[in-house]
């Protein structure tokens, strides 16, 4: 399990894991043998080793500045290692692969106690925006007008999203969207784990009629003051997944993959 990516990208990261697999590492050694620049003075091979893996949950810093393999890392990385990104879009529709186009994003990271939003940008989607949809988020044609393009955007998603776990109310949605807009405009496609809280919810909160957005929240007694906005719901979603990953960990779920067992239905259950 890995941190997401969107490809084509290097291999620098795999570099580092292979040096880091036979022990924990400077960030002298990982400019000198991961990057090949062995003059790198400390100061610049510790921000180089900061970009390279601050961001990887497969790797953590010590306390003596090394560098080395989280706990589990080899297998699957430890959950109070990752950084999860929580994203939410919203779109001209429901169709990412055909004309529709995102209007809105917003990324917020969680990892351990930090809840921080990143990234928050309405999207120019380059078409009309419809009355229904307008009526639905407030987003209108005027508003977006001044707004940045995906392909603007890009750059900056990418690096709110890289090296993080992908997570969503309904991830296909959301990750569906991104993917398509990257692919379009920057022939990159999506790459790594995701996580939905949607699914998540179904199977650690009982007794809900339905695990919407709206039904989650109402049930953690969470306040969403911007729904059917991304830097809202991306917020409130960031919230519901704390909630979420505390009632995994108490049933023994210490990495990805024992998030993805609890995801596994079970005979007889939904």
């Amino acid at each position: 399990m890995t941190g997401l990516t969107a490809h084509p990208t290097s291999t620098l990261a795999d570099r580092a894991l292979t040096l880091l697999a036979a022990g924990p590492a400077e960030a002298a050694v990982i400019a000198r043998d991961v990057m090949g620049l062995a003059a790198a003075p400390p100061a610049v091979a510790a921000r180089l080793a900061v970009a390279l893996l601050g961001s990887d949950p497969r790797v953590r810093q010590l306390g003596d500045g090394r560098w080395a393999l989280a706990g589990g890392a080899q297998g699957s990385p430890l959950l109070e290692a990752c950084t999860f990104a929580v994203v939410d879009v919203e779109t001209t529709g429901m169709r990412a692969a055909g004309d529709d186009r995102v209007t809105d994003i917003a990324v917020v990271l969680v990892q351990g106690d930090r809840t921080e939003l990143v990234y928050e940008s309405l999207i120019n989607p380059g078409c009309a925006i419809a009355p229904q949809i307008t009526a639905l988020t407030g987003i209108d044609d005027a508003m977006v007008a001044g707004a940045p393009t995906f392909d603007m955007a890009a750059d900056a998603i990418l690096a709110a999203l890289a090296g993080r776990v992908f997570v969503a109310h309904n991830v296909r949605f959301d990750w569906s969207f991104v993917d398509a807009e990257l692919r379009r405009n920057r022939g990159l496609a999506l790459e790594g784990p995701r996580l939905c809280t949607v699914r998540l919810s179904r199977r650690l909160v009982r007794g809900l009629t339905s695990h919407s957005l709206d039904q989650v929240t109402a049930h953690f007694n969470l306040d969403n003051g911007a729904r059917h906005r991304a830097a809202g719901d991306a917020l409130v979603t960031a919230e519901i997944l704390r909630r979420l990953l505390a009632l995994a960990m108490e049933q023994g779920a210490n990495t990805l993959d024992d998030l993805e067992r609890i995801l596994v239905p079970r005979r007889g259950r939904v």
